[in-house]
């Protein structure tokens, strides 16, 4: 029974991702399509490998189901396809794109090393350590932030600087609920001995 209720919120997480994915890339896109405007089509490139990696991850073998550790999730991963375009940008346009496309290399090149690790909930799915792996252990929230920035710069306004940073905010407290979680493989207690920051280097 409990196997048949996790599957069944699993299904549910998909659904949930695919239909907020679906909504922000096709208001994002239409900004584009009216504006030229192109920072946010990679903030909808980035989510999508969200999408895409969440579909075909593999089974964990341990799983954070406190309710911490699954409202952190919720808030990290639903807050970004909430964000909406705006007028008025900060910076010029070929500046907030240099951003985004730094943080999208970061997040596709740390999620190409993880794989089919890849997951929403804090788990252990198998320990990576290679790729951008090597030099902080949450390189894709380090791609997440940077792109945010992007996002932020070329799309100001209280909403979407709110949802980002509340969303980001619930992504750092997430790292350290997943190293909990990690750190009871003795494997992962080694690899942080290796490499010293969790997600930006000399810095946290």
């Amino acid at each position: 029974m409990f196997a048949v209720q996790r599957d069944y919120a699993d299904l549910v997480a998909k659904l949930v991702i695919l239909v907020l994915f679906s909504s922000m890339a096709m208001r994002l896109a239409e900004n584009a399509a009216q504006t030229g405007h192109v920072t946010g089509i990679l903030l909808v490139a980035s989510e999508a490998l969200v999408v895409a990696l969440t579909l075909v991850r593999r089974s964990a073998g341990t799983v954070d189901r406190s309710w911490r550790a699954r409202i952190l999730t919720f808030v990290a991963t639903f807050g970004a396809p909430l964000v909406r375009p705006t007028a008025s940008p900060l910076a010029p346009e070929t500046l907030t794109i240099i951003i985004a496309s730094c943080g999208l290399m970061i997040v596709v090149l740390g999620k190409l090393s993880l794989g089919r690790s890849f997951g929403l909930a804090p788990a252990n799915r198998g320990i990576v350590s290679t790729g951008l792996y090597r030099v902080v252990r949450h390189p894709i929230y380090l791609g997440y932030l940077v792109t945010h920035v992007g996002f932020v710069i070329a799309n100001p306004g209280a909403w979407n600087w709110s949802i980002l940073a509340i969303a980001d905010v619930a992504l750092l407290l997430r790292a350290k609920c997943e190293e909990r979680t990690l750190a009871l493989d003795p494997e992962y207690r080694a690899y942080m001995q290796r490499v010293h920051w969790r997600i930006v280097p000399k810095i946290f």
